[in-house]
């Protein structure tokens, strides 16, 4: 049985970037704690875009480009980056189809006890890659770590929490 964590889009635009928060700055410390503390397999996303974002339906309904393929702001944080030993799934959907796959792989070679996600942001990405995770191992265990995760804003964490919950 293995345990995977699951470090979802801590990339440069989401925390000091175009998209970035205060509370997404606060959670680095914590997330590079968990990282580093972790006895089971650590897998990263990246959020990932083209350079013709803003002609995207995401781009249309948020006009703020990020994450742009081999920008600096694409990259995942620098404490970080040490971390993700090419482990990293360069998604283009907030819910990454290949990650699944990659997680019904991870567990037909030794079942899969639990996956723990943490990252950016609770409200979109981290919420759709949860409920993903759950669709593709419906045995394992998903956890989500509040301490290590912040969405576009305190109130629309909170409500993708308790969504989870659920």
């Amino acid at each position: 049985m293995q345990d995977l964590l699951i470090v979802v889009d801590m990339q440069n635009d989401f925390i000091t970037g175009a998209l970035g928060t205060a509370e997404a700055v606060k959670i680095v410390p914590r997330v590079l704690e968990l990282v580093r503390d972790f006895k089971g397999k650590v897998l990263f996303t990246r959020d990932t875009h083209g350079e013709d974002y803003l002609e995207t339906q995401e781009g249309r309904k948020l006009p703020v480009p990020h994450c742009i393929e081999g920008t600096d702001g694409w990259q995942i944080c620098p404490e970080l980056a040490p971390f993700c030993g090419g482990m990293s799934i360069d998604k283009r959907t907030f819910g990454s189809s290949e990650l699944g796959r990659l997680l019904e792989d991870l567990d037909r070679e030794n079942s899969v006890k639990s996956v723990t996600l943490i990252g950016l942001c609770t409200d979109i990405c981290v919420i759709s890659n949860a409920l993903l995770a759950k669709a593709f191992l419906p045995e394992a265990e998903i956890i989500v770590d509040a301490s290590a995760c912040a969405g576009v804003t305190p109130e629309s964490h909170k409500t993708a929490l308790a969504a989870m919950k659920m």
